[in-house]
């Protein structure tokens, strides 16, 4: 099949011994009904795909039962760890992980606790791995808590199932040049004023040593991505953001080598269920802090 017969949102590609694997979140269950677990799909070319293969099945006892939203799967410490949102009535949506000895799982959950404050409503973690080669977990706290839209960062133990210390605020997307509020936040959510989000982090050194994470926020071309950028190359920040988006249209991405080398990012368009697919861009370093469109 071709991507475009793929209905996923958030997608995410691992490259692994020559085959590209394809995760993200359910677009028949991403809203509404109750998600049966996660599948990936497999590809030597980024053109033909094969699957869905079911990767992870959760049974009527397991604690989730809404929003299994973007799983990404990262190989750590010589297994592969599925980092996903998951939300339950009477507990707010939070980050997990779950773990395999494959790509392809199956995968069991690796921690019943979540990596993110259990008071916090969290969505959307990414791992990275520093020079120190301390994990930390990148990953939107989302507006139901913070009008602002808060990007966040949290230490985690080298076994990847507890957090250490408290979450660091690294930026906001409301001061971000090119974010807006949300139009549809008063009327889909309820909530007055000016509403900003951040989600779909990913973390990216380019060659220059600089250190940017890739995101996605609301803007006057509907769901964007945009960049902000370490100054002191270091999760730490302090983070400054590019004036312009990077891509209109859609969001929620990442950005992987191909096994020709290039840059690649991938994200969903358009943002409009049940359209969503994965949709790739050739991505070039542009020597100044920035990353633009081969």
């Amino acid at each position: 099949m071709l991507a475009d017969s793929i209905h996923i949102r958030d997608p995410f590609i691992l490259l692994h011994d020559g085959v590209y694997y394809l995760y993200g979140t359910d677009g028949d269950t991403v809203w509404q009904g109750r998600p049966t677990g996660f599948a990936c799909y497999t590809s030597q070319d980024l053109v033909d795909w094969e699957g869905p293969h079911a990767i992870f099945t959760a049974g009527e006892n397991f604690f989730a039962d809404r929003f299994f939203w973007a799983p990404e799967c990262h190989e750590y410490d010589g297994r592969f760890y599925l980092l996903t949102t998951l939300g339950a009535h009477g507990r707010k949506k939070g980050i997990y992980t779950l773990v395999a000895d494959s790509p392809l799982g199956p995968f069991q959950l690796h921690t019943t606790d979540p990596l993110t404050p259990m008071a916090w409503c969290a969505i959307d973690g990414t791992l990275f791995v520093d020079d120190c080669q301390i994990p930390w977990l990148i990953f939107s706290h989302t507006f139901e808590d913070v009008p602002t839209g808060d990007m966040a960062a949290v230490r985690l133990g080298s076994d990847l199932k507890h957090a250490i210390g408290e979450p660091l605020l690294l930026f906001q997307a409301a001061d971000a040049p090119w974010a807006k509020p949300v139009p549809f936040a008063q009327a889909e959510f309820g909530l007055e004023g000016d509403v900003y989000f951040t989600d779909g982090p990913w973390v990216h050194r380019i060659v220059n040593g600089q250190l940017l994470i890739i995101w996605s926020a609301w803007s006057d071309g509907g769901y964007s991505v945009g960049i902000a950028v370490s100054e002191s190359g270091t999760i730490a920040g302090p983070w400054h953001h590019h004036p312009e988006k990077l891509l209109p249209g859609g969001g929620h991405g990442m950005l992987f080598r191909s096994l020709g080398g290039e840059l690649i990012y991938t994200m969903h368009a358009p943002n409009e269920t049940p359209l969503e697919r994965p949709v790739f861009y050739r991505i070039a370093e542009s020597g100044d802090e920035n990353l633009v469109l081969v």
